[in-house]
C-alpha cells in the first residue's frame, strides 16, 4: 500500500524541507520506530533491472542483473522485513541476493540488512571501511547517536570498500564514493541504468544532513567531520546524476515522483535540476550551521 502521510510533492518543496535535522532526530528525542518513515509502499521499477523495494521514506533499491540480486540499504528492522516482501513482490527469489551494499551505518538504513540475511544467507555486505565496523558492531560505535534505541542485529563485513571502489555484477557496475560528514564512512552510489530506453547516470545519494546537536569546526561530534563535509559537497558537485536518488525517500521527491510513474511518465526520476537543487540548499543549510556555531 501507499504511504500514510504524503512525502514532499515536488523538488522546490523538497529543498525548502531539507533543514539541518532531516535524516534523524538529535539521540535524547529519537524514536527509532517512526512509522510514517516505514510505513510499507508497494515496490516499483525505475528503470531496467533497477527497483524501488524500500518504505513510504527509509529508501532500499533493488537490482536484478544476470548474475544474481543486489540489494542497497535495508532500512529499519521492519522495512528490511518489507525488503524481502517487496522482493517476492516483483517475482524475485530473496535466496538470489548476492550482494547487500549500505549508504551508512545509521539504524535507519542498516538495522534492516540482517533481515535481507535471513532470506538470504549467502548474502555478502560490501561497506566503507569507517561505517562497516559499526554495522558489523550492531550499531555501537557511533560517536554521537549511543544506546540501545540505535542499536541493531549485526551484519558481518565480507568486503571493505574505499573511495572510488567498483562492485560488479552481472554486467552492473556499481561506484562507492565515500561521502563522509553525516557519518565518516557515508557512500553516495553512482551507476549507468537505462530508464525510458536511454542510459542514465544514476545516484543514490548518502547523506548530506547536520543532526541536531552536532558540532562543526572548533569543536567536532568527530574529528575531521567539517572537512569531510566540505569535501563531500565538492564531491557531490561533480558527480553525474540525473536518475536521482536517495537513502530517504524526501531527499528526491519520491512520492510525487511516483504518481508521475504511475500517470505514464516512464522518466519520472530522471531530475538533474532537481538533483543540483537539492545540492545546492544542502550545502547553504551546511555552511549556515558551520557559521551559527563559530561566529
Amino acid at each position: 500500500m501507499r504511504a500514510r502521510q504524503p512525502l514532499v510533492s515536488g523538488t522546490a518543496a523538497l529543498a525548502a524541507a531539507v533543514f539541518v535535522s532531516t535524516a534523524l532526530p538529535s539521540p535524547a528525542a529519537a524514536q527509532p520506530r517512526e512509522a510514517p518513515r516505514n510505513a510499507p509502499v508497494g515496490p516499483f521499477r525505475i528503470g531496467e533491472g533497477l527497483y524501488y523495494v524500500g518504505g513510504s521514506d527509509y529508501a532500499a533499491y533493488l537490482i536484478a542483473t544476470k548474475a544474481g540480486l543486489i540489494v542497497l540499504d535495508g532500512g529499519d528492522q521492519a522495512v528490511g522485513r518489507q525488503v524481502v516482501g517487496n522482493i517476492r513482490a516483483l517475482g524475485f527469489d530473496p535466496a538470489q541476493v548476492k550482494i547487500l551494499l549500505n549508504s551508512h551505518q545509521h539504524f535507519d538504513h542498516a538495522a534492516g540488512l540482517a533481515e535481507i540475511r535471513k532470506a538470504a544467507p549467502d548474502a555478502r555486505l560490501y561497506a566503507s571501511a569507517a561505517d562497516g565496523p559499526i554495522i558489523a558492531a550492531g550499531g555501537k560505535g557511533d560517536p554521537f547517536l549511543k544506546g540501545k534505541p540505535f542499536e541493531y542485529e549485526p551484519v558481518p563485513v565480507a568486503r571493505t570498500l574505499n573511495d572510488g571502489d567498483k562492485v560488479t555484477l552481472g554486467g552492473w557496475t556499481l561506484t562507492a564514493h565515500v561521502t563522509g560528514g553525516h557519518t565518516a564512512g557515508c557512500t553516495t552510489w553512482t551507476f549507468p541504468v537505462t530508464v525510458a530506453g536511454k542510459v542514465r547516470q544514476a545516484l543514490v545519494h548518502c547523506s548530506s544532513s547536520v543532526l541536531p546537536g552536532y558540532k562543526l569546526g572548533k569543536t567536532e561530534t568527530y574529528p575531521g567531520i567539517t572537512a569531510a563535509y566540505e569535501k563531500s559537497f565538492g564531491t557531490w558537485r561533480a558527480l553525474p546524476c540525473e536518475v536521482f536518488l536517495g537513502s530517504h525517500g524526501r531527499f528526491f521527491g519520491m512520492d510525487a515522483k511516483r504518481k508521475a510513474l504511475d500517470a505514464g511518465k516512464a522518466d519520472a526520476f530522471v531530475d538533474p535540476v532537481g538533483c543540483k537543487a537539492f545540492y545546492a540548499q544542502q550545502e547553504a543549510v551546511f555552511r549556515a550551521e558551520l557559521k551559527k556555531q563559530n561566529p
